[in-house]
């Protein structure tokens, strides 16, 4: 019978409905009932059980899988909350339901995937992943080779320190970076730690797909591409504990006096 049993956000990923971490955050506000019944975090279903959102009947999506790539400008949230003014599924207004992969700060412009595939987004989410994302950032002065150096390097934000990462000086003020992380505005971040302000930032690719389309549009990845992409993926764990990063050493870190909120 336990093979029968579906956690409800795993059960709301795989349905297209939303991801496994939109999931949860509509678990914690109590719009996901099973049976009627508020459930909680962890719950799991079977396939006789009575899902529904907002009271809205959740059914399994047995539909084409869907995946985008879109040139998010900058001003456009990435969430799935029709709320948010701007937000990034009201301004693509596909015509079935999709979700963005992962985010872009709403200042930030370039790449990022739109999908109604649950399993996918959680693959390339984990953290322990080293999934390669890249960005071309301008700054407010001019690059030295000391602060080529110091990013490639490690910074230390967020009660951690940033892992090594390739970093290429494209211009006076504009450099390329390629992540394997995923923290919260790490690019500005790194920058403010010295004393650099982001003054325009682009995701051009990640993993294999390379951004290719005019900003504000979006393409369908052809097969091949998501079939490469799967392929690259695949060693990744889809468990709970993947979802943590490998023990980084934690640092003490004073709060600069002139730090901002860029």
């Amino acid at each position: 019978m336990e093979e029968n049993l579906t956690r409800i956000n795993k059960f709301l990923s795989e349905t297209g409905f939303c991801s496994r971490r939109e999931a949860d955050k509509l678990i914690e506000q109590g719009k996901v009932t099973i049976n009627g019944v508020v459930p909680e975090m962890g719950t799991k279903i079977t396939p006789d059980d009575e899902v529904r959102v907002d009271g809205k009947l959740v059914r399994e999506n047995r539909q084409k899988r869907i995946y985008l790539a879109f040139n998010k400008p900058a001003g456009i949230e990435c969430t799935t909350n029709l709320d948010v003014r701007d937000n990034i599924v009201d301004y693509i207004n596909y015509q079935e339901r999709i979700f963005p992969i992962g985010r872009l700060d709403k200042a930030s412009e370039g790449l990022i995937f739109m999908t109604n595939d649950g399993d996918i987004v959680n693959k390339i989410l984990r953290a322990r992943n080293n999934h390669e994302k890249e960005y071309i950032v301008t700054v407010n002065r001019p690059i030295t080779d000391r602060f080529i150096d110091r990013m490639a390097n490690g910074i230390p934000i967020l009660e951690t320190i940033t892992r090594k990462c390739k970093v290429e000086q494209i211009s006076k003020y504009v450099f390329r970076i390629v992540l394997t992380q995923g923290l919260n505005r790490q690019i500005r971040r790194m920058c403010e730690h010295l004393d650099y302000e982001v003054t325009a930032l682009k995701r051009t690719r990640i993993i294999n797909i390379t951004l290719d389309v005019p900003l504000g549009r979006y393409r369908h990845l052809t097969e091949e591409e998501v079939t490469e992409l799967n392929q690259l993926i695949e060693p990744s764990s889809k468990t709970e504990e993947a979802s943590f990063p490998k023990v980084t050493p934690k640092i003490s870190i004073q709060p600069r006096r002139d730090f901002r909120n860029r």
